[in-house]
């Protein structure tokens, strides 16, 4: 068997076994206090978008146990990843320059968001890997090099 089909098969098969605590994160993730609320303080220019962050890295790590044995995630995850989902903290010189400092902390929130969405809907839908890839199983498989 080809190792891009174990490794597809494998990752529907962590996503099912899964399922429960990824749905519920992203319920948790999607709540007013944790999307609405600190996608609207980067607008306001509120130091409270920092916890983006920690929201990031949660979501990451979720994505993490969902990964096929030997996969890591693609490049250019790992870049808006690292770049805004750090440990930055709020210091005042950052309003200056505001969303050179934060606007990543939302990237970074929207990817990983993303992410887990389609985990979460493929996860629901699909029973095995389909050979015709709709974008956004497609998009999981690009995030972990599967694809």
């Amino acid at each position: 068997m080809d190792n891009r089909i174990e490794k597809t098969d494998e990752l529907l098969s962590n996503i099912k076994m899964r399922w429960s605590k990824l749905s519920k994160l992203l319920e948790e993730v999607n709540s007013h206090r944790q999307y609405e609320d600190r996608v609207y303080r980067f607008y306001h220019e509120s130091f409270k978008v920092y916890a983006l962050q920690d929201e990031t890295r949660k979501i990451v790590r979720a994505l993490q146990k969902i990964a096929p044995e030997g996969t890591a995630f693609c490049k250019e995850f790992e870049e808006i990843y690292k770049a805004g989902a750090g440990r930055k903290k709020f210091a005042k010189e950052h309003n200056k320059n505001w969303t050179a400092h934060t606007r990543v902390f939302v990237e970074a929130f929207f990817h990983a968001r993303f992410f887990l969405e389609m985990a979460v809907k493929y996860g629901r839908e699909l029973e095995t890997a389909p050979e015709m890839l709709p974008s956004g199983w497609a998009a999981l498989l690009c995030l972990y090099n599967i694809r």
